[in-house]
């Protein structure tokens, strides 16, 4: 990300936090939070700019939006601080982001990194449950979720990554035995298509806001729309199978979820007939993201990202026929 950009929307922030700029003010620096091809995140004290990838679904993004800033979503969803996306009028010369929306939202305080004991599961399950069971409003006209999206495009990223490598192998195999629909071929079969989902659930997708003592809200609304509400446990359910994730934490989430009356697994008994699907899908897209990841920078696999990759060659030893039952 050039300079140029990440000081439009340092000036953008600032002049949200700041609509009256007679008024002085100490704010540091603007402070770069994410930058990624997938969108470039830059803070000016209590307001977040966020710049979306290039190629970015507008009419989808302003209809995510406006869902955000729906009163109904308020308690589970952080809403922008305006419902469209923003532009610096004062800025001299070409828009230095064509083709990517900018919107605007308050900062929030990000899970702690460094304290995994603290991580947030029930609460994340909490706010998992209460965005499945709220329905979507009937004014939006709210497009599919982009998790199978998501997936397809890191295995997309990979196979550019790393062109006819036998190290891909195991991974386009788990591909290839998923679903068309799990795939982003086709849609998810009937009912379970028509859930609100989050479409991308890890924890960097919650904050604190306000940051130093209000309730944990789930952001991040680019992959929002309607699915199969299992996406949405998916990564945790991936890292669980995958030895990642202790069973004591799964068992946490997974019943704080249920507790909660959330509608992507059976309320109790086994829930892998609806997780299988979903968690290998983003077995698969880990893995994928892991192997483009280590080719970009020029080094092998790390522990967990081998650890992903062993999964997905498990997967790909199943029989064709044991997979194809586990599909439906």
């Amino acid at each position: 990300m050039t300079t140029a950009v990440i000081r439009a929307l340092g000036d953008l922030a600032h002049r949200a936090a700041h609509p009256r700029p007679e008024t002085p003010c100490a704010c540091p620096s603007p402070t770069v939070l994410a930058d990624r091809a997938d969108g470039t995140v830059v803070r000016s004290g209590t307001v977040v700019a966020k710049a979306h990838a290039p190629g970015t679904d507008a009419p989808g993004l302003l209809t995510r939006l406006a869902l955000a800033d729906d009163p109904r979503f308020a308690g589970i969803l952080l809403a922008p601080l305006h419902p469209r996306p923003a532009r610096n009028p004062e800025a001299p010369g070409p828009d230095p982001l064509p083709g990517r929306p900018v919107t605007l939202w308050p900062h929030g305080a990000p899970v702690d990194p460094g304290d995994p004991d603290a991580a947030p599961w029930e609460e994340a399950a909490g706010l998992l449950a209460a965005l499945h069971r709220t329905p979507a409003p009937p004014s939006l006209a709210l497009p599919p979720m982009r998790g199978p999206a998501k997936a397809a495009l890191a295995v997309a990223r990979m196979r550019a990554a790393r062109p006819d490598d036998p190290v891909t192998a195991p991974v386009l195999a788990a591909w290839c035995r998923l679903p068309a629909w799990a795939r982003d071929e086709a849609a998810p079969p009937p009912p379970r298509s028509s859930f609100l989902c989050h479409g991308d659930l890890h924890l960097g997708q919650l904050v604190r806001h306000p940051a130093s003592h209000g309730p944990w809200l789930l952001i991040d609304v680019d992959d929002l729309g309607l699915g199969d509400p299992a996406w949405d446990l998916a990564r945790p359910a991936a890292w669980y199978a995958a030895g990642l994730l202790p069973p004591e934490v799964w068992s946490r989430f997974l019943g704080a979820y249920r507790a909660a009356g959330g509608p992507a697994v059976r309320a109790e008994g086994d829930p892998w007939p609806e997780l299988d699907v979903p968690a290998r899908a983003l077995t698969v897209q880990s893995a994928a993201l892991a192997i483009a990841k280590s080719a970009a920078e020029g080094r092998a696999p790390d522990e967990v990202e081998r650890t992903m990759l062993d999964a997905c060659a498990r997967i790909a030893s199943l029989l064709p026929e044991l997979a194809a039952g586990q599909s439906s």
